[in-house]
């Protein structure tokens, strides 16, 4: 596969993981069909064990999402830009402690975004729990699925 394809492959991996940030984008799907056309192109085995791999974890995290209450993560005063921190800690977690950091850097993406909005420690710290119990658990549920899928891809582009 050319440099030119894994980069639009990256791209659309890329979209795909803001599209979980934003409601009504299928942002799972959309990195679900990043793999699937770079495993259709790449045909070596671990290319198919990643497709593999990534529709058991996309089931899983969909199986997980309908335990969980629906989304309403903007109904809780959640804004934008608290998606958009919650999404860089997110990864930025997972970039600094492999795998397991996305969990506690989406959480305290919120809290920054919800303190630099609100200004208070004890404000931020409601609003954080709000926010997660309005549907933030899902978006981690989707989110922490998508960004294992991205960080297997890269892993297999760069050692497969």
């Amino acid at each position: 596969m050319g440099v030119w394809e894994l980069l639009l492959v990256a791209v659309v991996l890329l979209l795909g993981l803001c599209g979980v940030l934003v409601p009504g984008v299928p942002g799972p799907w959309l990195v679900w069909a990043a793999v699937l056309w770079w495993a259709l192109k790449d045909t070596s085995p671990v290319a198919w064990w990643v497709l593999v791999g990534s529709s058991v974890v996309l089931l899983l995290a969909q199986g997980i999402r309908w335990q969980l209450p629906p989304r309403r993560f903007r109904q809780s005063g959640a804004t934008r830009r608290t998606a958009v921190y919650a999404g860089g800690g997110a990864l930025i977690g997972f970039c600094v402690l492999p795998v397991i950091g996305a969990i506690p850097g989406f959480i305290g993406g919120i809290y920054l975004g919800e303190r630099l909005r609100l200004g208070g420690h004890g404000e931020a710290v409601t609003a954080t729990r709000t926010a997660m119990r309005s549907g933030g658990w899902s978006v981690l549920t989707e989110l922490f699925a998508c960004l294992l899928i991205a960080g297997a891809w890269l892993g297999a582009v760069i050692w497969g």
